[in-house]
């Protein structure tokens, strides 16, 4: 097929799995001077942001803000709970495990993980199992990824507590919801997790910037407990500061703080059973394409059980050299750039030629989904990768209802 005329003019759109598109309020509320950071508006309105913050992640309990990625939120969660020498236990469903654990061992913790691969989520009851063996109660923490962004698989939280009660193991539930908050239901308290990560650059709609660590009042007794905290790292005066530049522990990232006021009122004014109920929806419909597509071709899901499927990321699997070239297309002649693959390549492959992901998080409406669709339907069809027909009917019927 000639190569067509571009059609990528105009505005473009960032459909990977976070950074996540930000609205227009969040630029807007960002596109300020800088404040006086010593009183006034901005102090004020971070004392209201706060509750706000522990509203989406469903916690009565305590949290903490960090100028940083969801990366320095995992050292930053461990740094208040694990000395070196301390065991912990990394469930690993994807890269993002994998890399919790080497923050892990990287602050001197001695790392054990269950590898649960990369096509499902972790087994509760082999969890259960392994701390059951822990008679002496030498592991201290369970470490577990609520949605690996990688792989997009959507593990079982609220069936990991239950399984670490029957085994009567005392260790701490750390949960990473960096992909997941504010697009997969998560209910920190409801489900027992004492300590949960999160960056606000997802669900939460914020340029890149800030992480979050929520924890509650047991993961507090052992942070009161720890021989030592970096100062720097340490929760305990961000989350109850005397003075307001201790919730950062120095100058406050004001702009982003802006946004953040912006997103949170976007959040609690649509309301986050119905932010929930339509990544749910959008995600079906993406599902029900790709499902389409797939009954001729090389595309597959990842997840292949719609129960462990994310409704914030999909991966998708198309075999090289197609993921590679299906990007390269949609971003040149669309203005639509998809995700790469991240630790993961199709089946008898290496490297992520044939791997492509979806970000659904977030600011994310039905024409967007539907443009994004059409958009890779285009791909397929200019580049002559084999597919089924019918993906656009089908994930139209699911955004009608």
């Amino acid at each position: 097929m000639s190569d067509p005329v571009s059609t990528a003019s105009g505005r473009a759109y960032l459909a990977i799995p976070g950074p996540s598109v930000v609205p227009d309020a969040v630029l807007q509320a960002m596109h300020r001077p800088s404040p006086n950071i010593y009183g006034g508006e901005l102090v004020e309105m971070t004392h209201g942001i706060i509750p706000d913050l522990a509203r989406v992640a469903r916690t009565r309990h305590h949290t903490a803000i960090y100028i940083g990625n969801g990366h320095a939120t995992w050292e930053a969660a461990l740094s208040n709970v694990i000395a070196p020498g301390d065991a912990v236990l990394v469930l690993t469903t994807g890269l993002f495990g994998h890399g919790w654990a080497g923050m892990a061992e990287g602050i001197g913790a001695e790392v054990e993980i269950l590898e649960f691969g990369d096509k499902g989520p972790f087994d509760p009851a082999r969890v259960a199992e392994r701390l059951q063996a822990d008679s002496a109660h030498r592991i201290k923490a369970v470490l577990a990824v609520h949605v690996d962004t990688s792989t997009s698989v959507r593990n079982d939280i609220a069936g990991l507590r239950a399984a670490m009660d029957a085994a009567g193991h005392p260790a701490l539930l750390m949960a990473d919801c960096i992909a997941s908050l504010g697009c997969d239901r998560f209910e920190m308290d409801d489900w027992g997790v004492d300590v949960m990560v999160t960056g606000c650059q997802k669900g939460l709609m914020v340029p890149a910037g800030l992480g979050f660590v929520f924890f509650n009042d047991k993961a507090a007794q052992v942070r009161a407990a720890m021989p030592r905290v970096s100062r720097y790292w340490d929760w305990a005066p961000r989350s109850d500061p005397e003075e307001f530049y201790q919730y950062f522990n120095g100058t406050a990232p004001t702009h982003h703080l802006y946004g953040l006021r912006a997103a949170l009122d976007m959040i609690h004014d649509e309301g986050i059973e119905n932010v929930w109920a339509r990544h749910d929806r959008l995600a079906r419909a993406i599902w029900a394409a790709c499902e389409a597509w797939s009954t001729d071709g090389p595309l597959r899901l990842n997840i292949a059980d719609r129960d462990h499927r994310s409704r914030a990321v999909s991966t998708i699997l198309i075999g090289s050299p197609h993921g590679t070239a299906l990007r390269d297309w949609t971003e040149r002649h669309l203005g639509l750039t998809l995700g790469i693959g991240l630790g993961l390549s199709a089946p008898g492959e290496t490297g992520r030629d044939g791997v492509f992901r979806l970000g659904h998080m977030g600011h994310v409406n039905g024409q967007m989904v539907l443009g994004l669709l059409g958009g890779i339907e285009t791909g397929l069809t200019a580049l002559g990768i084999p597919h089924g027909a019918g993906a656009l009917e089908a994930a139209t019927a699911v955004i009608a209802g």
